[in-house]
């Protein structure tokens, strides 16, 4: 383990929310059994990860690389300060969630009417109905809640979105007792100058929740994203092991960005994040190996510097 390895010690703390579990699997091909998806958890736990986007409350039918998230959650190895996320969209995935005993609860609340429809079956502003309705149910259990923005840098479906359309959906959100707020570019269209104005509005608006972002690297400007995020004082961001991941519902969208990659940017830039590289690179070629493909990452083929 070299020096880099978590980024230097006593150096400004990035967070790292490990999506590969949920986004990172739910476009494949191949779908993972609950014991590997237990074991991709409680692996990414042990590398550092302590927020773990774990599971999916979604119609088993539609995404079926997403069934067995009780089982799932049932499954996983639980530790002091880690964080098991699980993905709700109304309030049967809500009361399923609690049931199961995540620790934190998602909602994904798209910008685009295109992409709502299609993805959640609603409009964006039923699915900001649907968010109120989960923030009103989640009062008294304890549980946080954080609300994803998808499709704030573009839609597949309605194209080019204005920035006062994101500023909007965020100011609603700001209305509920969500704790953070994450920006996700969806599909991987966005741009380090697009992100640097976006969340400078966004965060006029935010009411002092913290923010977070999501980038696919899709056009390879996921991690330059990233970079910009940081610089501009976000200090969570979410990646997936290998590089895994995709929108079922939005065409060509694949590629989060990988943890391993990141992790070796912000590593080499200064910044910890108490995340393994090593050990997540290694994660990524073990689900790599359970996808039977090659990770998008580099890391796991590279190698970290110094070696």
């Amino acid at each position: 383990m070299t020096r880099h390895d978590r980024g230097p010690e006593g150096a400004e703390h990035v967070e790292i929310v490990e999506v590969g579990p949920r986004d990172g699997l739910q476009n494949e091909a191949t779908t993972l059994s609950v014991e590997e998806r237990i074991e991709m958890i409680d692996r990414a736990v042990d590398a550092g990860a302590r927020r773990i986007e774990a599971v999916s409350f979604v119609n088993p039918k539609r995404v079926p690389q997403m069934a067995g998230a009780e089982e799932i959650m049932a499954g996983v190895r639980r530790a002091p300060g880690v964080s098991h996320i699980g993905l709700v969209l109304n309030r049967r995935g809500l009361d399923r969630a609690v049931a199961a005993g995540v620790s934190e609860v998602n909602v994904a609340v798209p910008a685009t009417d295109g992409f709502c429809v299609r993805n959640q079956g609603c409009t964006v502003e039923e699915m900001l109905d649907a968010l109120a309705g989960i923030d009103a149910a989640l009062a008294g259990t304890g549980i946080p809640l954080s609300v994803t923005v998808s499709t704030a840098f573009g839609c597949p479906f309605d194209g080019e979105v204005g920035p006062e359309r994101v500023v909007e959906v965020v100011r609603r959100i700001a209305d509920t007792a969500a704790v953070e707020i994450a920006l996700a570019d969806t599909i991987g269209v966005g741009v380090p100058g697009q992100v640097r104005d976006l969340l400078g509005r966004v965060a006029e608006v935010a009411d002092g929740r913290a923010l977070r972002c999501h980038f696919h690297n899709t056009r390879n400007t996921g991690y330059a994203n990233a970079l910009a995020a940081v610089e501009e004082g976000v200090r969570v961001l979410d990646s997936s092991v290998g590089g895994f991941g995709g929108c079922p519902f939005a065409p060509a969208a694949t590629g989060n960005i990988a943890t391993e990659d990141l992790l070796y940017m912000l590593h080499r830039s200064g910044l910890h994040t108490g995340v393994s590289l090593s050990d997540a690179a290694a994660l990524g070629e073990w689900t790599g190996g359970r996808l039977g493909k090659q990770p998008p990452a580099y890391l796991g083929r590279a190698g970290g510097f110094p070696a």
